[in-house]
């Protein structure tokens, strides 16, 4: 393997990286449509709105982001990278579909977001704006996003609005596309503890100068270890949350932040998010650790602020991070189209806070930013 500070990676403003297919905005405008839907489908079932997806909460915890402090010119990229440091982060489990009660013994893609604080840099407009110093970043527990582009999502989502409530005819309408396996890999997800399992970006972001894909990988020998359970039928349907708590009760998590760069455009494509880059021949390189101490995983009053006020988008964050894709773009406009309703339907107002002591704790969960957390 050649030496990786050597390779030639592709810059993120090179032509061709982007290409905005026909017709795009229409199908985007439409899935912001039935993620408002599904909203207020679920709404009407439990008086309550939730986001379009990941809205069941396994967990929120807070811990420290620490970005290396050698790493070579070539992932010193984007403030964020540029120098090492330590960031105060909020971190929050989820399972990826719309539906908050859905039962965690059956299997899908599990996410997981970052909120970091003490972010400096250019942001985007709308950060600048609220002159935010916060970076999200978010993931999924499969390395390949099903809602590959702006149309799939569309064509995706209608027949999960018109079918979902019957698998056999959901399959047979799947069965007929080009993307089938793609489509089915989120029903046959391994279902296991969630600070065991890796998770992904799926698409693509610019990273300073060049274009990566992302993920977070767990590191403690405990984590590791838990990766080997899969859930029972006895287990009950809340199992996912109650492992986690169970796990930052008595454990420290530690994750490494890893970046895949781009070389090969035809082999790591942007536009179709569907696709994996292989990792033998594009190495994930690690930048940065995530270290979560033990704490109450399950804090309501973190939960029930995350959920009613909370908004997380990268498109808030530092333009040397700037989602790429078909499948970002899309997210430009539905995230907000999504946070608004649940905001007017909850009779809520969203928080942009500051720093990580702006989410609020359960008397006894207390955290500061020097990583000492007190346990209920």
């Amino acid at each position: 393997m050649t030496d990786l500070a050597s390779r030639k990676y592709i810059r993120w403003d090179t032509p061709g990286v982007e290409k905005i297919p026909p017709g795009e905005e229409d199908d985007i405008n439409a899935v912001a449509d039935q993620i408002n839907l599904i909203q207020k489908t679920h709404y009407n079932k439990t008086r309550h709105s939730y986001g379009g997806t990941h809205a069941r909460t396994h967990g929120i915890v807070k811990g420290k982001f620490i970005v290396v402090d050698d790493l070579p010119d070539h992932l010193k990229q984007t403030e964020l990278f540029e120098k090492g440091g330590e960031f105060p982060a909020v971190c929050r489990y989820s399972t990826e579909p719309g539906d908050p009660g859905l039962d965690d013994r059956i299997p899908q893609p599990r996410g997981f977001a970052i909120k970091l604080f003490d972010v400096e840099g250019k942001k985007f407009p709308a950060g600048e704006a609220l002159n935010l110093k916060t970076q999200d970043i978010e993931f999924n527990s499969t390395p390949a996003l099903d809602l590959a582009n702006a149309k799939t999502t569309k064509d995706i989502i209608d027949l999960r609005i018109k079918y979902g409530g019957n698998p056999k005819e959901l399959y047979d309408h799947l069965e007929k596309r080009d993307d089938t396996e793609l489509q089915k890999a989120r029903d046959q997800v391994r279902v296991t503890h969630v600070e065991s399992t890796r998770q992904y970006s799926q698409t693509a972001y610019r990273f300073g100068n060049y274009v990566v894909k992302y993920t977070l990988v767990p590191n403690s020998e405990t984590q590791k270890k838990l990766w080997e359970e899969t859930v029972r039928p006895e287990d009950g349907d809340d199992i996912l949350h109650r492992w986690l708590q169970n796990f930052h009760h008595e454990h420290e998590a530690e994750y490494l932040f890893q970046v895949q760069l781009c070389e090969n455009l035809d082999e790591q494509p942007v536009e179709y998010a569907g696709a994996i880059w292989d990792p033998e021949k594009y190495p994930f390189q690690t930048v940065a650790r995530l270290v979560i101490p033990p704490q109450e995983s399950f804090d309501y009053e973190r939960k029930m602020f995350w959920e009613d006020h909370m908004r997380v988008d990268p498109w808030l964050g530092l333009e040397s991070f700037r989602p790429l894709g078909g499948s970002n773009r899309l997210r430009r406009i539905v995230y907000p189209r999504s946070h608004e309703l649940r905001r007017k339907l909850n009779g809520r107002k969203v928080v942009y806070p500051n720093g990580v002591d702006d989410i609020p704790d359960s008397e006894g969960n207390k955290f500061n930013a020097n990583g000492v957390s007190g346990k209920l």
